[in-house]
């Protein structure tokens, strides 16, 4: 439940799933996107998810895998939704790159790009029965989807 110290190769894995793509939307942001607009308890509370998430997701062995059962579907579910986070990814880099293909659905899952990765962190915490995964995917998942959501509802603003 608390999980056992370790290092963890599936987690190092889901870490470059995540910070790839995001290392080279730095250089290819969409054109208009604007941070300035965050609200900042939401920027703290996905920062501090962001952090814990990372360091616990490498520092917790119980996300190897270690045999196949039952359990494991929650791994193959959430690695699923690492590969839809990559697609999102793809998509967007392969388009114009405006503010609506950045926050535009996928295969009608919300703001994809953010809720993608929260959703399988939460469900690596759980097949790994790790108690702080599962806290602080909740965190990141308030911060980081809820600044999503707020320049979403900025964008159809101002396309009013």
């Amino acid at each position: 439940m608390f999980g056992q110290l370790g290092f963890s190769y599936i987690g190092l894995i889901f870490l470059l799933m995540l910070f790839i793509p995001n290392i080279i939307w730095s250089r290819y942001q969409p054109v208009g996107y604007d941070s300035g607009i965050e609200n900042k308890i939401l920027l703290v509370l996905e920062r501090i998810g962001q952090i814990s998430s990372a360091a616990i997701i490498l520092i917790f062995n119980d996300f190897n895998i270690n045999s196949f059962s039952i359990w494991t579907s929650w791994l193959i579910l959430s690695f699923l939704l690492m590969i839809l986070y990559e697609i999102a990814w793809f998509r967007y880099f392969k388009s114009e790159r405006k503010l609506e293909n950045f926050y535009g659905d996928l295969f009608k899952i919300p703001l994809p790009l953010a809720t993608l990765p929260v959703a399988a962190f939460l469900l690596m915490g759980i097949y790994g029965n790790v108690i702080w995964l599962v806290l602080s995917s909740i965190v990141l998942g308030i911060g980081h989807i809820g600044i999503h959501i707020q320049h979403s509802k900025s964008i159809k603003q101002d396309n009013k």
